[in-house]
């Protein structure tokens, strides 16, 4: 097994199915994605360019997206970037919570902007 496969099926629950169905997301949203272990997370690449990580953290898991500062006004509302210069990122402490279409229409969006630096 993967590290970063080992990664999400070793969190507790309710956390584990958030990551799992975050994984179903990304990986039906961007086939061309592949998920690497960087930093102790699970980290998503298109090629060699970084798309978001995943992070079990406290009570939470945080889905956090390096291009964030390309996103427009009505998706940049549903991040959270707690005093991070670059990086936002999606909230999620119950599976409940997602709501897959607004992940899909961020992923897309961060997807667009994946050749370009990350500050704006």
């Amino acid at each position: 097994m993967k590290p970063a496969e080992e990664y999400i099926l070793k969190q507790p629950e309710p956390f584990k199915s958030i990551l799992l169905h975050v994984q179903l997301l990304i990986e039906h949203t961007l086939p061309e994605s592949h998920m690497e272990y960087k930093w102790k997370i699970p980290c998503y690449y298109i090629g060699t360019r970084p798309i978001c990580y995943l992070n079990q953290s406290r009570d939470y898991v945080d889905v956090a997206f390096w291009h964030s500062a390309h996103l427009s006004s009505n998706l940049d509302k549903y991040l959270v970037s707690e005093k991070r210069k670059v990086i936002k990122s999606l909230r999620y402490k119950i599976l409940e919570d997602i709501n897959d279409e607004i992940f899909i229409r961020i992923l897309k969006e961060v997807e667009s902007f994946k050749n370009k630096s990350f500050l704006k």
